[in-house]
């Protein structure tokens, strides 16, 4: 089987969708199919069997910055691409993202399979309907990766969706050698804009013990100015952005976890990541994460925007070793569920089928 999976977002630039379409595209790879994954990349191709569109040009979306290629050239070289590549089956994530995604569905060289992600609103989905719709209509069976997710697509575009889950790579968070730390250690990961919470987890540093370091990974338009606010704090290493080697090793060397978002996430992909690392995790208790970690259970969830409560859990785990080690027992088998193997299964289904529909 000939797959092509279509990212609308740069590889080059961190990101959940970016490493789902990477990861499944491995994970098919091993079953033995021929995939070719088409991407924008601002820098040398993140890894094998990707096509590269151009660079990317950052974007406000969904209160975030998407790094996306609406321009001609990489439209062009999408057009190429499908045309030599020959695909018996194109999988496309963020369908209605502008960009090679458009592109795709205009043609439709080969049935199309959508993957939905985004949650918590689309500018694109409000002030574009009748074109969204109409491309929308171009795909062949639309997925969405949680109920939010869902709703968000069916209240915009109508249709129906059925609900998968993203996967994690269980080897990759379990290999390798951790980082060193001399202390009790918790790690943030993502972009440093609101909806994320970093401001939250940096109010709720206040409130514990003076030998607790934090590992901040990652950057954005808020960075500078947090950055000044807590710069007495020696406690705060900024890491700034980081390969996925070091960011496996981080969450492996760090006690704790913290995911503290206020919205706008639609899957927990990186509380799974950290349990597949064998790390606790503490987080906001918000949809997308109650998506995945089941509270108490494999995580503790806290309500976002409170810093009191963050530190509360967060002192809880790295004082109480007998509850970290049962949320971190916890953790990996829920991992273990979503693993990125068990997804490969489910997507080649759906892809064998479409395949079969559209010969007949």
């Amino acid at each position: 089987m000939r797959i092509g999976i279509i990212c609308p977002y740069s590889l080059t630039v961190p990101g959940g969708v970016q490493m789902q379409v990477l990861g499944l595209a491995r994970a098919l790879r091993r079953h033995g199919e021929r995939v070719r994954v088409l991407a924008p990349c601002d820098g040398p191709p993140p890894d094998a069997g990707v096509t590269p569109l151009g660079n990317s040009l950052p974007t406000a979306a969904n209160g975030s910055i998407a790094p996306i290629a609406p321009d001609p050239a990489a439209q062009l070289r999408t057009v190429r691409a499908m045309r030599d590549e020959d695909f018996d089956v194109i999988h496309i994530h963020e369908p209605l993202s502008p960009g090679p995604n458009h592109t795709a569905l205009l043609l439709r060289p080969a049935p199309i399979i959508g993957t939905f992600h985004a949650a918590g609103g689309s500018l694109a989905y409000d002030f574009m309907q009748r074109g969204v719709r109409f491309l929308a209509g171009r795909l062949d069976d639309r997925v969405a990766v949680s109920e939010d997710a869902r709703k968000m697509a069916q209240e915009a575009l109508g249709g129906t969706y059925d609900l998968t889950f993203n996967g994690v790579e269980l080897a990759r968070f379990s290999a390798g050698q951790s980082h060193p730390t001399t202390g009790p250690t918790i790690l943030f990961l993502g972009r440093h804009e609101p909806r994320k919470g970093l401001r939250v987890l940096l109010d709720a540093m206040v409130d514990l013990p003076p030998d607790t370091r934090l590992w901040i990974a990652g950057d954005g338009h808020e960075t500078a100015e947090l950055k000044q606010r807590y710069a007495g704090d020696s406690r705060l290493e900024w890491l700034g952005t980081i390969s996925e080697s070091e960011k496996v090793a981080r969450l492996q060397g760090a006690d704790v976890f913290c995911a503290p978002s206020l919205h706008g996430e639609s899957f927990g992909i990186v509380l799974l990541e950290a349990m597949a690392a064998g790390t606790a995790v503490v987080a906001g208790d918000i949809p997308g994460y109650a998506n995945v970690a089941r509270r108490d259970r494999d995580a503790l969830l806290v309500p976002p925007n409170d810093a009191r409560s963050l530190a509360d859990a967060i002192r809880l785990v790295l004082n109480d070793a007998a509850r970290r080690e049962q949320l971190i027992e916890s953790g990996l088998k829920r991992a273990e569920e979503f693993s990125m193997a068990r997804l490969a299964d489910v997507y080649l289904a759906r892809y064998e089928r479409l395949i079969s529909h559209a010969a007949v």
